[in-house]
């Protein structure tokens, strides 16, 4: 070890961050690829007395195991909104900060949902493969499904939730939200009941945060509610719908259909929803810009540098 990187804070990589991240990492800290280890648990224990900060990515957080194995951790940054994957109370325990990057991806999330929408009522990836296969040169195209006009339900109403709430103004629809308590400054409809809500609404676009408080949230009881005519948009996490009811509501037409960002057991999918044809599938992509990413990377990478630095988090969690 050169005298440079004994100097520089000692950092635990996760998971690969773009290189446009990973070059200025490189110059201020001494990095260790956990992802590149061929023995993980031997990795850490051989380098676990130098470790003070972790910069994981939300879908692969900070296990309490993993904490407990680090005695000099003194920071978790999350290159993601999302924190459920990182145990915040084994964190906490220990006064260990922990850090995401907010507010940088609202917008990009925003427009997939919207997107999403749009792309599942009016088949606008049927209608691509419709047109490239030439079957529009023998039958017209099956008949979509009218937007505008419609009520949208939000479940969750936080930064991403009121954005899209913002993006639906301009496309002539009714708009109501599930929280835990009003929104004294929002216009539009509050439901206190996620399946009231599914009653009411004809699209179900869901922006919760992942954890046990909304594990299996959407369940068959919503989807029954959100019926034959309604359309499921999932752009929180996998685990905040109930995925076996969600693929009977789809098979059975129990739903019109869906359009999902997120699953449980990402990449590695239930196979089921390859062979629906009144689904849109996108692989986690709702802050997949090159803008947007690059202000997620900066962020996390302020943050590291206030702590080392002594100075205030810029978007701390605990």
């Amino acid at each position: 070890m050169t005298a440079t990187a004994a100097a520089s804070p000692h950092v635990l990589m996760m998971g690969a961050y773009p290189e446009w991240d990973m070059a200025p990492m490189r110059e201020s800290y001494t990095l260790y690829r956990l992802w590149e280890a061929p023995d993980r648990q031997a990795f850490i224990a051989a380098h676990a007395q130098e470790i003070r900060a972790i910069a994981t990515r939300g879908e692969l957080g900070a296990s309490a195991e993993l904490i407990a194995a680090l005695p000099r951790l003194e920071l978790v940054a999350c290159y993601g909104v999302g924190t459920d994957a990182i145990d915040l109370a084994a964190c906490r325990a220990r006064g260990i900060r922990v850090t995401n990057t907010p507010d940088v991806l609202n917008g990009d999330v925003a427009d997939l949902a919207v997107g999403l929408m749009l792309a599942a009522q009016r088949r606008i990836p049927a209608g691509d493969a419709f047109v490239r296969s030439g079957a529009w040169a023998n039958a017209a195209m099956p008949l979509a499904t009218r937007v505008f006009g419609q009520r949208v339900g939000i479940a969750g109403f936080g930064r991403i939730g009121s954005t899209i709430a913002r993006r639906l103004s301009g496309f002539d629809v009714e708009v109501g939200y599930f929280s835990r308590t009003p929104k004294a400054e929002s216009p539009h409809r509050h439901f206190a009941s996620l399946a009231a809500m599914a009653d009411w609404c004809d699209v179900l676009i869901v922006i919760l945060p992942g954890g046990d408080a909304t594990r299996g949230i959407v369940n068959a009881e919503v989807l029954r509610a959100l019926g034959p005519k309604g359309w499921l948009v999932n752009v929180s996490r996998g685990t905040t719908v109930d995925e076996g009811a969600l693929l009977q509501a789809l098979e059975t037409r129990a739903i019109a259909g869906a359009a999902l960002d997120v699953f449980l057991n990402e990449p590695g999918i239930d196979p089921r929803f390859a062979a629906l044809d009144n689904v849109v599938l996108t692989p986690h992509h709702g802050s997949g810009t090159e803008q947007t990413r690059r202000a997620m990377g900066e962020l996390v990478r302020r943050n590291l540098e206030a702590h080392f630095a002594g100075l205030p988090l810029i978007t701390p969690v605990a």
